[in-house]
C-alpha cells in the first residue's frame, strides 16, 4: 500500500470559485481577497485580518509593523519551522532562542523569562502540532516587562487554551496556508489582529509600502498614490483566495474528522514501546500527528516506513542546529537540551481528512512492526 503524506481536501465548489475568480476582472488582489479578509477575521474572533501570499510574510510584516529593527532583541524557539526565526533576521532584530516543554515541545515561559534583557523588545512564541503554547503565562510576561506579543500560528487555526485563541491574548497572530496546512490554497498567509493602526500598516506594507491598494488604484477615477514607506511585493491574489472562501465554512466539519483520525491513531499506537506522543494541551487545532521515538533509531525508523510506501516527515529539527545560525551564532545542540532532543526523535505521520481508516491502519501497523524489529536491540 502507498500512503502519502498529505493529500488536501479541496472541493469542487473550491475550484469552481478559482475558475470565476479567473473570469472575473481582478487576479491579483482585488474583491475577492478583501472578502475572504472579512470572513477569516470572522473565523478568528478578531476585527481585522490582512491577507498575505506566504506565513512567512506574516511574520515579516508582523515585526515590521511594530518597528522591531537592529539592536533589539525577539524571544523566540529552537523548535519550529526556520521562517520563524528568519523573520527576525529580515528587520535586523537579533533572534535570542529560549528551550521547550520536554512533553510538548512548546516554548517554555520559564525560560522565556530567563531570557529577558533591556534589549528585548517582543516575544515570538510559536504553536506546534496543532497545539497553542501557553499565552496566559506568555501574556502575563510581557505586560511585565512592556513587549509585544506576536504569536506564530501556522499550526493552529482552529485551537483554544484557557479560553484564548490565537490573536486574543497577543499584538498580532501569523497564519500560513501552505499547501499542508488545515486551511490551504497551495502558498499564502494573513495576519489577523485587535488592532486596526497595525492592519492598516501591513496592508500598506505588503504593496511597497504604497498609499492605495491594487483594487483602489483600478477602480472608479484614476487618483495618485504615493509610496510612503519602503515596504515588499507581499500581497495575496483573487485566484488563490477564492479557494479558500467555502473552505472556512467546512472547517469545523474537517476539524472532527481530524480529531477521529488523531483518535484512531492514538488507540492504534497505544503501548507500543518506544513510541511516545505529545502532550495536549486545550482544544488542539490538530495540524499533525507527531510521534517522538528514540533519536538513534529515528532516521532508520523513517527509512523504512519510506520502503513500505508510507510518506512522513520531520516538523523538525531544531533551528539551532541548522548550519546558518551554527555559523552564525555559535549555537550547540546542548544549549537548547530540549528542543534538541525532541528535533531528533521527532516524526510526523500521514494525517489528512481523506486518510482511509485502511491507511491508517496501514501506517500504525507497519510503525508497530518496525518498532518490534529495531527498538531493544
Amino acid at each position: 500500500m502507498k500512503v502519502d503524506f498529505y493529500r488536501h481536501s479541496l472541493d469542487e465548489n473550491d475550484f469552481d470559485s478559482a475558475l470565476a475568480a479567473m473570469r472575473s476582472v481582478f487576479l491579483s488582489a482585488g474583491p475577492i481577497s478583501s472578502a475572504f479578509e472579512e470572513k477569516f477575521a470572522a473565523y478568528t474572533g478578531l476585527p481585522h485580518s490582512v491577507a498575505l501570499n506566504s506565513g512567512t510574510a506574516a511574520l515579516h510584516l508582523a515585526l515590521m509593523a511594530l518597528n522591531l529593527g537592529p539592536g533589539q532583541e525577539v524571544i523566540t524557539t529552537p523548535m519550529t519551522f526556520i521562517a520563524s526565526v528568519n523573520a527576525i533576521l529580515y528587520v535586523g532584530a537579533t533572534p535570542v532562542l529560549a528551550d521547550v516543554e520536554p512533553d510538548t515541545g512548546l516554548i517554555d515561559p520559564a525560560q522565556v523569562a530567563r531570557k529577558i534583557t533591556p534589549r528585548t523588545k517582543a516575544i515570538l512564541p510559536v504553536h506546534m502540532y496543532g497545539v497553542m503554547a501557553d499565552m496566559q503565562n506568555l501574556a502575563a510576561i510581557a505586560a511585565r516587562h512592556n513587549l509585544y506579543l506576536v504569536e506564530d500560528s501556522a499550526h493552529c487555526l482552529e485551537a483554544v487554551r484557557q479560553g484564548a485563541r490565537p490573536g486574543h491574548l497577543s499584538d498580532l497572530a501569523c497564519y500560513s496556508f501552505y499547501a499542508t496546512k488545515n486551511l490551504t490554497c497551495g502558498e499564502g498567509g494573513a495576519i489577523a489582529t485587535k488592532h486596526q493602526h497595525l492592519a492598516e500598516r501591513v496592508r500598506s506594507l505588503r504593496q511597497h509600502g504604497m498609499s492605495r491598494q491594487a483594487a483602489g488604484r483600478f477602480s472608479g477615477a484614476y487618483q495618485h498614490w504615493d509610496m510612503v514607506e519602503l515596504g515588499f511585493k507581499y500581497n495575496p491574489n483573487d485566484i488563490l483566495s477564492a479557494l479558500m472562501l467555502n473552505q472556512i465554512e467546512r472547517l469545523p466539519a474537517l476539524h472532527q474528522q481530524r480529531q477521529d483520525l488523531y483518535a484512531r491513531y492514538t488507540q492504534l499506537l497505544a503501548g507500543t514501546p518506544g513510541v511516545q506522543i505529545p502532550a495536549p494541551r486545550g482544544t488542539s487545532g490538530l495540524h499533525l500527528y507527531t510521534v517522538w521515538v528514540p533519536d538513534e533509531l529515528r532516521d532508520e525508523i523513517i527509512c523504512e516506513l519510506g520502503k513500505a510506501g508510507i510518506g512522513v516527515t520531520v516538523n523538525y529539527r531544531a533551528v539551532h542546529t541548522l548550519s546558518y545560525y551554527v555559523k552564525h551564532f555559535g549555537f550547540k545542540p546542548a544549549d537548547f537540551p530540549n528542543a534538541y532532543k525532541i528535533g531528533q526523535r521527532t516524526i510526523s505521520l500521514p494525517f489528512y481528512p481523506g486518510l482511509k481508516t485502511e491507511e491508517q491502519e496501514y501506517v500504525a501497523t507497519a510503525l508497530k512492526e518496525i518498532m518490534g524489529r529495531l527498538y531493544g536491540k
